[in-house]
């Protein structure tokens, strides 16, 4: 229970005091008597919060209130005939330590708003790759019309079993292999280094993961696919120039040159 505040004690007190004085008048005794119980019933505290505090003191001497977190809490309220009355309140809510009062968490936007994918610019395959491919589609049928217009390729004849050509040459594309025949057993030249070169083709993806389409940021995939063009290239050239009679090793400048497309 609430103790009732020392103060509003004194308070009472006075008033009742202050009241019987004036009621006091020696012309009725019955009269006197009369504000007397009316100053006992309306003007005073009640009888029960009187106990409550005296209980509570008893109890514990200074302090209960605060420890037991809220409770009811009386008011003094001037009466009608000039005195106070203890009204009781309702209890205050209390949290934690005794604390009435309630904050809330200020968030920032940005910790609830986290949008993890980007905008990119897209755009639909038709007309804008459609028309690129096809333009250059185009280009590449002029071209070779072109080309095979001014530029004299006959086919040879046809082919004597009885006379083998010197040198003999496969077409461009296949002399680096047969440049490596020239250095390597068979299986070493046409199986595994090919199948070598290519595995590592395979996994040139799932080495180099990097998304970036920026040549600085790509420089295992550049520098894997850089050598295998320039190792195939140079195979490629020795067998077309650098070949004569026998597939033996010349001097274009010197001996001539032994390549035909």
């Amino acid at each position: 229970m609430t103790e009732v505040p020392e103060h509003l004690l004194k308070r009472a007190q006075a008033a009742k005091e202050k009241a019987a004085s004036k009621s006091a008048e020696p012309a009725a005794p019955a009269e006197a008597a009369a504000p007397a119980a009316e100053s006992a019933g309306d003007s005073r505290i009640p009888a029960h919060l009187l106990e409550r505090s005296k209980a509570a003191k008893a109890k514990k001497a200074g302090g209960a209130d605060a420890e037991a977190g809220g409770g009811a809490v009386a008011t003094v309220a001037p009466a009608a005939g000039g005195g106070s009355v203890a009204v009781p309140t309702a209890p205050l809510a209390t949290g934690p330590g005794g604390h009435t009062q309630r904050l809330l968490t200020v968030v920032k936007s940005g910790s609830i708003q986290d949008v993890k994918a980007k905008p990119q610019d897209k755009v639909h395959v038709w007309p804008h790759l459609l028309i690129i491919e096809f333009a250059s589609a185009l280009f590449i049928l002029a071209f070779t019309t072109i080309f095979s217009v001014f530029v004299n390729a006959p086919l040879l004849e046809l082919a004597d079993v009885n006379k083998t050509p010197n040198p003999s040459k496969a077409p461009w594309y296949f002399l680096g292999l047969q440049e490596l025949l020239t250095m390597f057993h068979p299986m070493v030249a046409g199986v595994t280094i090919p199948g070598m070169g290519i595995f590592l083709l395979i996994l040139a993806p799932y080495v180099d993961k990097n998304p970036s389409n920026k040549p600085e940021d790509r420089k295992f995939a550049i520098g894997l696919m850089t050598v295998h063009l320039m190792f195939w290239a140079v195979l490629v050239m020795i067998g077309s120039f650098f070949r004569g009679p026998g597939f033996n090793f010349t001097l274009p400048w010197r001996d001539g040159l032994f390549f035909e497309l």
